[in-house]
């Protein structure tokens, strides 16, 4: 029994003794004065302990009702952070839930809500769209629109909200209006198609309320649109999306509530996270030991720290998307640029790649472009080199010692910072990937775990690119003097013939032959002759003009594309091509032991498609080549592979 209620009783039973005791007991005048004045007393204390009772106990139920409120306020208060991280996680504005909140209460006291419902109204404002947990990020945050299988996948979000919000046993009802609020007036909503008024009241003002702040929202797939004609699109739906005496109270009241909700914006500003302190770290060169945190902000919030975690994973998925979705490398590498721009700022971006020892440039962009694409970094120097050749990652590096980037002191470099991290897959490093910025120690250790994030995935798209490449030039390249081969010569006259007909311009083809070209196999051997082919390659093109074509048909012929040119320039060309070849000849073989015998064929005069130029052509040369030295052999008619 408490303390105050033995004193109460006690009082009691001592002012009923006292009376008992006067009832049955002969007093004295005197005495009976004495015991009144006792009795007063007594009274009087007892009225005083009565009176400090009813206020300890008043007291103490104001206390519990105002921890009560206080406890409601704080399980308000963490519904409302534990949406606001998920909305973050959607990337949906962070005002969002407040807005809705604001607009839904008022115009749910307005349309005579009970208190219990106001109070549910209140939390499934805050809490409506957590089923989105259940939805996948690719799909909420896709920029357009979204495929029917897609919304279906978005559908269930209402009823997963629900299902969570019931097994925390909310003393209001919180989930039958989560549940419901993408229910329509015409019966065409989910989850259950409910119609009219079988939709809870809190349900049909959350819906409008709800659809009018994301119109006048910014999203990913759009714009944000002004607050009248938000309202406009949200009163067009009324009596088909939306309850039409909801509609018509949100109207009346929509230009004072969003006064309100700014007013709220403007009060939750002033009130600011704990800040994040990041400390600057004084001048590193190579060394992986001297990394220290970017200076990049000042400070941060849990939900921009949420939202760039969010963003983290999108832009990894994206690329990891659509990395190999090209063989193409540069096609490719601008994707990889593009996309790591948002997470990792940089002024410059490289992507070299290992040859013969040494790493070359294969793609770069931004900030002293030129200068880093004239590198050429031996494995084990500089900062590229050591990092390709430790297979260890460099952060906050000085680019200032790879070899050539200072070639010239009399401009010194812009780029003062490196985040450079090895290519590796499970054949070895195919190269480095290096970010570059003007400030010193701009690179943060997290950026870092970005990057290794996708290392191996970009090695492997690099090797596999190169490869192709080399697939590529090797099916279209002669091995012997890197010329076109006759594959690749067809298909380039083809296309020469195109243009030729759509501009009206003239073009020349040539086929050569080298004569006594087996006399040089048979007295010096095929090595001399070999090099004797890839000399005379050299010199056709050194005597070529820079748009002219020149391709190895096989063997000792070549076929040279003279864009342009018609017959009354040709003989000089001619004479200073067989000159060429006449020289090559002595430089191989020390004595004139080749000549080079020509026929050409002109463009609409001589034929119209590739195959009848070349067997013109191919006439012409055989029939040269007899004036100078019988052959046996009957002219050939060339065709396409």
């Amino acid at each position: 029994m408490p303390v105050r209620a033995k004193w109460f009783l006690t009082s009691v039973v001592a002012l009923g003794l006292l009376a008992l005791l006067q009832g049955i007991t002969p007093w004295s005048s005197s005495s009976r004065i004495a015991l009144y004045i006792g009795v007063i007393v007594i009274g009087s204390v007892v009225v005083v302990v009565l009176l400090r009772t009813c206020c300890l106990y008043i007291e103490r139920a104001n206390s519990e009702k105002s921890r009560a409120e206080q406890m409601a306020a704080l399980n308000l208060r963490t519904i409302e952070a534990l949406a606001l991280a998920i909305d973050a996680k959607d990337h949906i504005a962070q005002d969002h839930v407040q807005r809705v909140q604001i607009y839904a209460v008022e115009l749910g006291k307005e349309l005579a809500l009970s208190p219990d419902e106001l109070k549910g109204l209140q939390a499934a404002a805050v809490l409506h769209d957590i089923g989105k947990l259940a939805v996948p990020e690719h799909i909420i945050s896709k920029p357009g629109r979204l495929t029917p299988e897609e919304f279906e996948k978005v559908k269930i979000h209402p009823v997963v909200g629900a299902e969570i919000l019931e097994r925390a046993r909310f003393p209001y009802p919180v989930a039958p209006i989560v549940r419901a609020h993408h229910e329509k007036w015409d019966g065409t909503g989910y989850p259950e198609g409910l119609r009219g008024e079988a939709i809870p009241l809190a349900a049909r003002i959350l819906s409008a309320v709800d659809c009018l702040d994301a119109l006048a929202s910014d999203r990913k797939y759009r714009c944000a649109y002004p607050v009248d004609q938000a309202m406009a699109l949200v009163e067009s739906e009324s009596g088909k999306s939306f309850d039409p005496a909801v509609v018509a109270v949100l109207k009346r009241r929509h230009a004072d509530l969003e006064k309100k909700a700014r007013v709220a914006r403007v009060a939750r500003a002033s009130v600011q996270s704990p800040s994040v302190a990041l400390i600057a770290a004084p001048h590193a060169g190579p060394e992986t030991e001297r990394n220290t945190p970017q200076p990049a902000e000042s400070e941060t919030t849990f939900l921009t720290s949420i939202a760039a975690a969010r963003q983290e994973v999108q832009t990894l998925f994206e690329v990891a998307q659509h990395l190999g979705n090209s063989l193409s490398l540069p096609e490719t590498l601008s994707m990889l640029a593009m996309r790591l721009r948002p997470l990792i700022a940089f002024e410059a971006f490289a992507i070299y790649v290992e040859r013969d020892g040494k790493l070359v440039p294969e793609y770069v962009i931004g900030e002293d472009r030129a200068r880093l694409s004239s590198l050429e970094i031996p494995i084990g120097q500089g900062l590229t080199g050591r990092v390709a050749e430790a297979r260890e990652p460099i952060v906050n590096g000085n680019p200032s010692i790879e070899p050539g980037y200072l070639s010239d002191p009399a401009e010194p470099g812009k780029l003062n910072s490196a985040l450079a991290v090895p290519l590796e897959d499970a054949s070895g490093v195919v190269g480095v990937l290096s970010l570059y910025r003007t400030e010193r120690d701009a690179f943060a250790r997290d950026q870092l775990r970005i990057l290794q994030a996708i290392t191996s995935k970009i090695a492997v798209v690099v090797r596999n690119s190169l490869m192709y490449q080399q697939a590529t030039v090797t099916a279209s390249t002669d091995y012997l003097t890197g010329l076109p081969n006759a594959r690749s010569m067809f298909l380039q006259l083809d296309s020469e013939l195109s243009r030729c007909r759509r501009n009206h311009e003239p073009l020349t083809v040539l086929v050569c032959d080298l004569d006594d070209f087996k006399r040089v196999n048979d007295e010096f051997g095929h090595l001399t002759g070999n090099v004797l082919l890839t000399r005379v390659a050299k010199a056709l093109g050194e005597c070529c003009r820079e748009y002219d074509y020149v391709a190895r048909m096989g063997g000792d012929e070549f076929v040279v594309i003279l864009p342009g040119m018609n017959a009354s320039t040709l003989p000089a060309t001619l004479r200073r091509i067989e000159k060429a070849v006449e020289q090559a000849g002595i430089e191989v073989c020390g004595s004139p032991t080749i000549h080079l015998s020509t026929g050409h064929a002109e463009f609409d005069r001589d034929g119209q498609d590739v195959e009848d130029l070349l067997a013109e052509a191919d006439r012409r040369m055989y029939a040269n080549k007899r004036k100078l030295k019988p052959v046996s052999r009957e002219p050939r008619v060339m065709t396409a592979p």
